[in-house]
């Protein structure tokens, strides 16, 4: 796997989260619907959440590679997978985080 393909997975990930949050049966969708929310304010709750959870992932990968702080420390951290070849080399985490998370690229998501 190499950091592209690592960066898909969390993609295909929070994409998965998000629409457990309008799925029946779990417990946000629960909280969401006791909201009564409008439709228009519905659809801004989803956008908000997208938001957040684009965020909150982008943050986490620029972080284990080193190119933002995670709690307060920067450091880049080495990635290896369970053969103990390393998914990524500084940078490529960042680089592919970019791609998938603020150019929309989707064609690997969950691959």
């Amino acid at each position: 796997m190499d950091a592209d393909a690592f960066v898909a997975k969390w993609y295909a990930e929070k994409e998965q989260l998000l629409a457990a949050a309008w799925t029946p049966g779990t417990e946000l969708a629960a909280r969401i619907t006791a909201m009564a929310l409008s439709p228009t304010q519905a659809q801004q709750l989803r956008e908000v959440l997208d938001v957040f959870a684009t965020d909150a992932m982008y943050t986490l990968l620029l972080g284990l590679d080193g190119s933002a702080a995670l709690g307060g420390d920067q450091r880049h951290y080495t990635l290896l997978d369970e053969d103990g070849s390393v998914v990524a080399a500084e940078g490529d985490l960042e680089a592919a985080a970019h791609a998938w998370f603020h150019e929309g690229r989707r064609s690997q998501a969950g691959s």
